[in-house]
Parts: C-alpha cells; sequence; structure tokens
C-alpha cells in the first residue's frame, strides 16, 4: 500500500524538486522533511497544504483522490460526463483520512500526558 509520504516523495522526485527547497519553505532541517516522507503520521494539515501548494498539486492528489473536471451542461444533455457525487464521495474520503490521522495524534498525546502524569 502506498502512503502519504511515498506518493509526495514521487511527485517531489517527478517534479525535480529537492527535499532541501520544500523543508525550507515548511522551516523545518532536510532530515525532518526527510522524516515526513518516510513517516506520514507526522503530517499535518498545514503541513500538507504547504506541500501541496510547493509541488503546486490538490491536497487531494496527496491522498491519490482522482479529481474530475466540472462542466457546465444545460438540463437536457446527458449528465454522464460528471458525476457530482463521486466529487463528494472523493472529499468526504480525504477529509475522513485527515480526521483518523489527527485521531490516532490525539490518542498518542493522551497516552503520553497520563505516563507523564505517573511520573510527577
Amino acid at each position: 500500500m502506498t502512503t502519504i509520504g511515498d506518493r509526495i516523495r514521487k511527485l517531489r522526485e517527478d517534479k525535480n524538486i529537492s527535499q532541501e527547497k520544500i523543508a525550507l519553505e515548511l522551516e523545518l532541517t532536510q532530515s525532518n522533511y526527510g522524516r515526513l516522507e518516510k513517516d506520514d503520521r507526522r503530517l499535518t494539515v498545514p503541513k500538507l497544504i504547504k506541500i501541496s501548494e510547493v509541488l503546486q498539486v490538490s491536497i487531494s492528489s496527496l491522498f491519490n483522490e482522482q479529481t474530475s473536471k466540472v462542466i457546465h451542461q444545460h438540463n437536457n444533455e446527458n449528465p454522464s460526463a460528471y458525476n457530482v457525487e463521486n466529487l463528494f464521495q472523493n472529499n468526504k474520503e480525504t477529509t475522513d483520512k485527515l480526521i483518523e490521522q489527527y485521531e490516532l495524534r490525539i490518542k498518542e498525546k493522551d497516552e503520553m500526558i497520563s505516563i507523564l502524569k505517573n511520573f510527577s
């Protein structure tokens, strides 16, 4: 299974952009940025937004979501060229993935707080 970090790395390499350039944009060291590509659980929404801006891609493409072009149609035309329901489903899946990542991070934080409280 391809991770978000793997897709970011592939997009970055395809566009011939160095880790150093993205790290500079994210105000990170190159080694810290490299860890983000390897351990995508550390990615945050602000970092994903900045990475998508630097790579000039949509955030949904980082999640490997397919995007479709919106076309104008008259009421009597066949709507099969574009399915609005698929667009909403893709956005929901992306949102669900982000929520899942944040819930995991919150759980990890709560566990860390519990451990630290036991030492006090």
